[in-house]
């Protein structure tokens, strides 16, 4: 279960790193990208975003800061549905994956963390024995 936990977390996590280094060089498509959902095209912003995007992975990725950083990746995840609604990009593409990225890491965490396991008992304690 914990290995499970730490390889859907490890997908989250390189995701991110690679969405947050894409963000912070910038390259060319993330400012287009972001020009496209009705943001300015604009280096600084791309990189405000990559810097918050580092961060929340980064409290992510260190158990004893797991529960926050997933809770900041959840919010930032939120932010990227909102955007792809607004413009009216494709449901289960584009406007869900940040749902199904932030799922993905509450699974990870849930199956790599027990304390996030004794607060949300998916099944009775006799049962995870």
């Amino acid at each position: 279960m914990r290995v499970a936990g730490h390889v859907m977390s490890g997908l989250v996590i390189a995701f991110m790193l690679f969405d947050a280094g894409i963000k912070l060089v910038p390259l060319d498509v993330v400012i287009k990208s972001t020009a496209e959902l009705g943001y300015p095209a604009s280096a600084d912003l791309a990189r405000a975003l990559g810097v918050v995007a580092l961060i929340s992975t980064a409290l992510y990725a260190f158990p004893r800061t797991a529960v926050l950083g997933a809770i900041l990746l959840t919010a930032y995840m939120g932010g990227t549905v909102a955007s792809h609604l607004r413009v009216g990009n494709p449901l289960f593409t584009h406007m869900l994956f940040g749902v199904y990225l932030a799922l993905l890491a509450w699974a990870g965490l849930y199956l790599r963390d027990p304390r996030v396991r004794a607060l949300l008992p998916l099944m009775s304690p006799s049962a995870e024995a």
